[in-house]
Formats: structure tokens, sequence, C-alpha cells
């Protein structure tokens, strides 16, 4: 019998599921409200109400953005897409070259930011190679979902699962650890399996959507110049190696090498260092210009501004008729003094502009793409200079510099939460993922892989208030005894079969994935099924494995799991497109589960 407690758990539960279900109310809103619903009760108590937002895998997901921030920031990860991703010949050639890389970073780094840093390069890559995007995002999606279930930091629900283990060791619960690579034994048939799936099946299951391709055309046609940077990944190869032929809604228009143009840019012709690149097309495709490691601004006054270039962005202003500059050229009329600013690329009613950045003589009208730090805005937003200051977001150029550092740090982060893990003689010193995580943080910020400012804005602030959140509630589930309420019941429904019990607390809980989320699937189901391990009189650790991995395996809705969500809009998908493609992959990651779970961890 439920006591009154239970009752009102039960109904914060069905509310939960309502509101995301049948409403567009934010779950961070949905979760927060349930758990006051809870605390004003009287069934948690006010720690207990907040002990989620003290656990540690919440935490640990919280540094990991930031460490990821730094990687975005100082250019790896456009590196590595480049490097990477390169020429497909045909969409499943694409689907191979994007599906094994993101699958093996998504292991070593929290899929959510990982996709939210691939997602730009990926549809400019499926726009300059013709390929709809609808034939990738998904799979980009699906991919780092089953990479992450490899390792412990892949996903946001492994970390709070270990985290969930280790609070339940503490309480004198029989749960093993789990250790950096425990799920792999899982994971790793999961992740090959679900990547032959949707190669074989994607050319029948997704949809073809190439509204990708239909872009407004910008009457804003920037005339920008670039140069060849010594040692850096452009010089010394083709036009077409480093990505420059097939650049979206930008073309290359000429070259100047040595005082000659090479006015005919061939794909096959190969650039040297020093080489001065016009470039012609829309802002856009300027900000991911600025990202290409090897190219850099042919003006060298963007090293006399005061302050290191990661702390600047992109801006653009229109010259107004009571510009003091009208009538001079950029250089004449000491633009950089003047503002604190250099002019990256100048628009003029949509025509070509034939001289050097510096040669141009500015005239009423001139959009201006400007390399400035942020308080250009404040300064000149009233300003009788300009008609319009506006700024472009994520402009700021990388730190390239910084990227063997990034990348140093990311692998030591790894190095050392594996060996403190997994060695016993290190594992007593009770340093682990979260303590590894908070180190690779600061050292991103403390070499300037990643600003502070940067590293604020990269925490998705909402994801931790919904874990934290669901946290208290699974306490709730506990504590009332809901959790064994539930655990009785499916063992009065199956009998005392463990793979019964162990079949229906996975599809418990990927159904609940499907319905909620990912982490708060995953917090909820686990006391149960500790509860049913702990009825049965078997190891629960087939019980927390499963529920792991189900509670990841989110393909069959929108709603299911946070990456899906990324992709929704800018593949141009349908909610039946994650239905018809992701329920198949959801029911072939369970049999490999459930198949190989009682053999590699038996009851």
């Amino acid at each position: 019998m439920l006591s009154p407690q239970a009752w009102l758990t039960l109904g914060s539960l069905l509310f939960i599921l309502g509101m995301l279900m049948f409403t567009r109310k934010s779950a961070d809103l949905v979760m927060m409200s349930a758990l006051g619903f809870l605390l004003l009760g009287g069934v948690l108590t006010p720690s207990e109400a907040l002990s989620g937002f003290s656990n540690e895998g919440m935490a640990t997901v919280g540094v990991l953005y930031v460490v990821v921030a730094g990687l975005r920031e100082t250019g790896v990860m456009t590196w590595l897409s480049q490097r990477l991703f390169g020429a497909p010949r045909s969409v499943g050639s694409a689907q191979l070259r994007l599906m094994g890389p993101a699958a093996m970073l998504s292991g070593f780094m929290n899929n959510t930011p990982l996709v939210a840093a691939l997602l730009p390069a990926v549809v400019d890559w499926a726009r300059k190679h013709r390929i709809p995007v609808s034939k990738l995002l998904m799979p980009l999606s699906f991919a780092t979902i089953l990479g992450g279930l490899c390792t412990l930091i892949g996903t946001s629900t492994n970390v709070i699962v270990a985290g969930l283990v280790k609070d339940a060791i503490k309480a004198g619960a029989e749960v093993q650890r789990l250790e950096f690579f425990t799920l792999a034994w899982i994971g790793v048939p999961c992740a090959l399996a679900g990547l032959a799936y949707m190669v074989i099946a994607s050319r029948w299951l997704l949809p073809v959507r190439d509204q990708s391709f239909r872009q407004p055309e910008d009457p804003r046609a920037y005339t920008v110049e670039m140069m060849v940077e010594a040692g850096g990944g452009v010089a010394g190869r083709t036009i077409e190696e480093a990505g420059l032929r097939q650049l979206n809604q930008m073309y290359l228009a000429e070259v100047e090498r040595a005082g000659e143009i090479i006015p005919a840019v061939g794909p096959r012709l190969r650039l040297h260092a020093g080489d001065r690149l016009i470039f012609v097309g829309v802002v856009d495709s300027i900000v991911e210009l600025q990202k290409i490691r090897g190219l850099m601004p042919a003006t060298n006054q963007v090293f006399k501004l005061d302050g290191p270039r990661g702390g600047r962005g992109l801006i653009e202003a229109v010259v107004s008729d009571r510009c003091p500059l009208l009538g001079k050229t950029i250089r004449g009329g000491n633009f950089r003094t003047q503002y604190n600013a250099v002019v990256i690329a100048v628009s003029r009613s949509g025509t070509r502009l034939h001289q050097k950045i510096g040669d141009i003589v500015l005239q009423a009208g001139d959009t201006l793409l400007l390399e400035a730090r942020p308080a250009f805005v404040q300064q000149q937003r009233n300003a009788p200079d300009f008609y319009l200051v506006s700024s472009l977001a994520d402009s700021s150029p990388p730190r390239h510099d910084k990227a063997l550092t990034a990348l140093a740090i990311l692998l030591g982060m790894v190095v050392l939460a594996t060996l403190f893990e997994n060695l016993p003689a290190l594992s007593s010193l009770g340093f682990g993922m979260f303590q590894a995580s908070i180190l690779a943080a600061g050292l991103m910020i403390a070499t300037h892989c990643c600003s502070t400012n940067s590293a604020r804005r990269a925490v998705d602030w909402s994801v931790l208030i919904v874990i934290g959140a669901t946290l208290g509630i699974g306490k709730a589930m506990d504590s009332t005894g809901l959790a064994e309420s539930f655990a009785h019941g499916l063992i009065s429904l199956t009998g005392d079969s463990p793979l019964a019990q162990l079949a229906f607390i996975y599809l418990g809980t990927m159904l609940l994935t499907e319905l909620l989320s990912n982490n708060t699937s995953a917090v909820l189901m686990f006391p149960i099924g500790l509860a049913t391990a702990g009825e049965l009189g078997v190891d629960s650790m087939p019980f927390v494995v499963s529920l792991t991995i189900a509670a990841s395996c989110g393909f069959a809705t929108p709603i299911g799991y946070q990456t899906n969500l990324m992709v929704y809009g800018p593949g141009g998908y349908r909610f039946g497109d994650f239905v018809r493609f992701g329920v198949p992959l959801n029911l072939l990651v369970a049999a490999v589960t459930l198949t190989l779970v009682p053999v590699v961890f038996p009851f």
C-alpha cells in the first residue's frame, strides 16, 4: 500500500510526463516545479531537494562543457572536421566519414557539447558537397550517442549514473563502481551494430530534404583578403586539398603571389606561404574562413590592436554620411587608430572592390566587417559615424597556437581518469573523473585555450538544472518506497526470472527516455533497478549497466536526447522521421544489450 508521500511523488511523475509530452514548457521549468511541489508537500527536506545540485556527476557534466569549449576556441574541432571528413564520393561515404570519427570522439568527451561544436561544420560540409543535410545530421546525433556508450564520460547519463552508484555505495548498498571502460564491453558492440544499421538503412529510412541548399541571396558581397601562413595547414596544399574550392556562398577570385596576380584560380594550384587570397562572398562564409588554420587576415593591422585576438570578434558597421573618414582611404584615415578596430572586408552595393583593403576610399552606405573588441559595439551603437553596428555570434578568431595545448589537456584528462579509476593502487587516493575534469577545465582557462567569458557561456545551465532537479525527484522515489513498490510490481508481473526483470527494466527505461529525457529516466529508474536486484537477491551490476545503456539510447523521438533536438531544426526533420529511423535502432541496441549483459556481468 502506497503512503501519502508516495502518492504525491507518483503525482509529480505524472505531472512531469504530461507537461513534457503535451506542452512546450521547458524541461528545466517542469522539473523545478515538480521538485518544488515535493518540497512544499513535505516529501523532501530542503537538504534532500538540493542534494542533486551537489551531485558529483552533475558537476562533472558542467565542467566538461568548459573542456570542450577549450577545444572549440582553439580550432581543434574545426581542424578535426577538415582532416577527418575529407571529400566524400557518395552519401554512404559521407556518413561513414562522419559517423566513425564522431563516435570515437564522443567516447572521450561529452556528446552534447561535441554535437554543438560539430554541427556548423557538418552543415557547411554538406552544402559544399551537395549532400542533403537530412542524410547526415540524424546519423551525427545517433553516432555520438552510440560512441558515448563506450566510456564513463561519453554521455551525461553515464556520468550521472556513476555518481548515483557512488552515492549508493556511501549509503551502504552492495553495488560495484563504474570504472572508465566498464560500459565498453556492451557499448562497443552496440556502437558497431548501430553504425552498420545506419549506413545500410539510411538509404530507405532517412528523408531527402535539401532546403539547406536553397538560401536567400545576400546582397552584401564582401571582398576579403587572406594570407597563407607559413607552417599552417594550408601552405603546400592545393586549392582543393585546402578545402577552398567549394566554399559556401563564397569564391576565390584571385591569388596574388610575389606581386603577380593569378586570376584564373584552378583547383590544382598549390598554395605557398605568403600568398594573398582574395575572396568574395557573404559574411557567414567569412566567419568560417577566419577559422581555417593556416589562413590569416592579409592586413597586419589586426596584430596592432590592443589585447589578444581571442578576445575579439567580428562586427558589421554601416558607414554614415557624417563619418569623419568619408572620402579618405582606410589606411590614410587611420581607421585602426581612430576606432581601435580593423577593417577585414568591405561590401558596397553587392559589387566587388578591386583595391586592397587599405586603399579603399570610404563612402556613405559602405558596410564594413571589422575585427574589434566587444566594447566597440557599445561605444559606437549610438555614435553618428555609423548607421548600424552589430556583432556576429561565434566569430572570435580561434587560438590556433593553443590547439596542441588543448589536445594535450584532453588526453591528460582521459589518461588520469582512466588510471585513477582502474588501478587499485591509485583508486584509493580518491582522484576520479570529477577531479580530472576540474583540472582539465582549469588548465584550459589558465593556458588561455578558453577565456573565462567563453567558459561561462559554454555551460548549458538548463541541462544542469534538469539533472539536479531530477536527482532530487529520484531521491523522493527512493525515500517514499515508490521505487520499491515499482520493483514489487515488476516481479509480480514477470515472476522471479532475473532475465525477464532485466528486460522490463531496460524497456521501461528506454520508454521513459523517449517520453522524458535521458538523464531523467536514468535517475528515476536507478532506484527501481537496485530495488529489483535486492528483491531477487542477485548482483545489481547487470541492472545498473542495462539501465545506463537504455537511458542513453533515445533514438525514436527528438525529445529523447538533447542532441536529437539540436539536429531537429537544421536537418529539416519531422517527428515521424525519428520514429521511422530510430525505433529499429532502439530494438537493435536492446537486443545486443540484453544478450551480452548477462554474459559479461552475470547475475
